[in-house]
């Protein structure tokens, strides 16, 4: 897992400065190489293969195809074996190497065959291309900038920042936060700097300069499993097939445990595939609330003996390392401050590489928007007009009504999951309405379900939620403190087969996760099965409350902010509002 950046026909090659910007993403090793007009840089973090043969950027023994690559192929081996039967000779054990002859023999057609989390870029000299290629999820980052005939793309926002001070602000993107608590792709805080899309490739001619983007995967429901029996065989083995793929590694691996559903079952499906030194790792509170520690012990208690690591975070915690926590932030979130803390406890204790359960949720129907969605069926049939009034109400539950009768793309998540509504948020900004909502309605969904059933909750959790929020701060938290995380949950092959199956076999109203529950009964324990549903949650409402007066001032000092204050203080809205209004004054200043 590593940071990449690099650039074409760019003459400010201000490559150290852009370098160091990402330096937290690979401690191990920097590597560089450059013709006339392309530079490609690398930050190496060793997970596979940790010896110098296979530092980056890496050639072809012809020299004429480069890469810089960041990510874990967990295929690589079945593909290497049958390019070895091609008569390919390999001098490393990387998954790097693999990726490099992959291309050299079947060029954009290699895409679909790589089964991992990956972002990369391939310089064809043969055929005068510059390719940047994102994986099926989108679970690692890719971002480029187009100026005339340049080009300049990075891990993260904060090296263009570094390569350019003066780079110009998205002047959209506080609109787009506020009304998300996130920045949704393909939109970033810097103008024209873009997320390139998961499941693409971008693709220069360099002669031209001409570009363009190709999809080389995209899931589509198809329902073509109608059978409750075959549907939970075939989980239970894909999803045991997708843990084991994910404890390949060569350096320190654990598991982050939570105590839920999801990370419990990976624990407990790497424990009984007998994987040894297994390192599980757990954060717990002094908030009896919040903590989760008898469920983490359920499952430690259902596996064999292995090394356990338990991590105490407090209000201290919290307090000291604000500071770092937003400088950790490569674009805003009104989350991601549970990532800081587990990914920093994880490397002080010696891992590089962890396990996280996230996607389940998503994809097997653990959030209570599977349960509303047959609401959003029942509000559609309101005239629009009704539902468009709706957003002046001061009642931000019954304004979200209003995204409804907004014909925007991203109506229904709003209505589920919107953060602030437009109507508040030109308030707190200061800009007409009208203004909002020409920048929401820019924004499209590609492939979007239009039946209001199951299947468009877990499109919505999948394809904005988790891919804007979640995936986004596990990812630059994570590099921050130098550690890879991976999530076996959004296997490629898991994911093929969850856009497969029935949505009425899929998901049971009365059961979250069913399925998945289901496949896997016998060895998830009831304690852990039966237990109210509280997700990875810290006790930052509590936290805010007992330190307001260190917080007051990093808030917009206006009459609209004081007021929303007053309402968290008074417990009327979730500590998420309060945190973004924080994180938005940081960014903006």
């Amino acid at each position: 897992m590593c940071g990449i950046f690099g650039s074409l026909n760019n003459k400010n090659r201000n490559i150290e400065s852009l370098s160091q910007s990402i330096s937290h993403r690979g401690p191990d090793s920097f590597g560089f190489w450059e013709d006339d007009n392309v530079s490609f840089g690398h930050r190496r973090l060793s997970i596979i293969d940790l010896s110098e043969a296979a530092n980056q950027p890496m050639l072809t023994k012809s020299k004429d195809i480069v890469i810089v690559y960041n990510g874990e192929i967990y295929n690589y081996l079945d593909l290497k074996k049958k390019l070895e039967k091609k008569g390919y000779q390999f001098s490393t054990n990387s998954d790097t190497e693999v990726v490099l002859a992959s291309y050299q023999e079947w060029g954009v057609k290699s895409f679909e065959l790589f089964n991992g989390i990956f972002s990369f870029s391939i310089l064809d000299k043969k055929n005068n291309k510059l390719l940047l290629v994102r994986d099926h999820a989108g679970i690692k980052p890719l971002y480029y900038s187009f100026h005339k005939d340049s080009l300049i793309f990075c891990s993260e926002i904060r090296g263009f920042k570094a390569f350019n001070p003066n780079w110009k602000q998205n002047p959209d993107w506080d609109a787009l936060f506020l009304t998300f608590g996130f920045i949704p792709s393909p939109q970033t805080t810097l103008m024209n700097v873009y997320s390139l899309s998961k499941g693409n490739y971008l693709i220069i001619d360099i002669p031209s300069g001409k570009h363009k983007s190709e999809k080389y995967n995209q899931f589509t429901f198809s329902n073509i499993i109608n059978s409750k029996k075959e549907a939970i065989e075939l989980v239970r083995t894909t999803v045991s097939e997708s843990i084991s793929r994910n404890m390949t590694s060569d350096a320190p691996l654990g598991i982050f445990l939570s105590g839920g559903i999801d990370s419990s079952l990976i624990a407990l499906i790497a424990d009984s595939l007998g994987h040894k030194d297994l390192t599980t790792l757990s954060v717990t509170f002094k908030e009896k609330t919040f903590d989760e520690s008898p469920y983490q012990k359920i499952a430690l208690d259902n596996m064999r003996p292995h090394r356990h690591i338990n991590q105490s975070v407090d209000q201290n915690d919290f307090i000291e390392n604000i500071e770092d926590i937003f400088n950790a932030m490569d674009q805003p979130s009104c989350d991601s401050i549970n990532s800081y803390f587990v990914s920093k406890a994880a490397h002080s204790n010696g891992l590089k590489a962890v396990l996280s359960g996230v996607g389940a949720d998503e994809i097997f129907g653990g959030y209570p928007s599977f349960s509303r969605i047959g609401l959003v069926d029942r509000l559609s049939n309101i005239p629009n007009f009704i539902l468009k009034a709706m957003e002046k109400f001061p009642n931000e539950k019954v304004s979200r009504l209003s995204y409804l009768g907004s014909n925007l793309d991203y109506g229904e998540y709003l209505f589920l999951r919107g953060m602030v509504s437009p109507h508040l948020s030109s308030k707190i900004l200061g800009r007409n309405i009208k203004n909002i909502y020409g920048a929401l309605s820019n924004l499209k969904i590609e492939n979007y379900p239009r039946n209001y059933d199951n299947n468009l909750a877990a499109f919505l959790e999948t394809n904005v939620y988790m891919e804007n929020q979640l995936l986004k701060d596990i990812d630059y938290m994570s590099m921050w403190h130098s550690l890879e995380v991976r999530v076996p949950f959004l296997d490629k092959e898991i994911l093929s087969l969850m856009h497969s199956i029935s949505p009425s076999i899929k998901f049971n109203g009365k059961v979250p996760k069913y399925l998945l529950v289901k496949a896997f009964e016998d060895i998830l324990p009831q304690g852990i099965i039966n237990r109210k549903k509280q997700g990875f949650t810290f006790p930052l409402s509590i936290w805010l409350k007992q330190n307001i007066d260190m917080f007051k001032p990093m808030l917009p000092d206006t009459p609209v902010t004081n007021n929303i204050l007053n309402q968290f203080l008074e417990g009327r809205i979730h500590w998420s509002r309060l945190w973004a209004l924080i994180v938005y004054k940081q960014f903006k200043t």
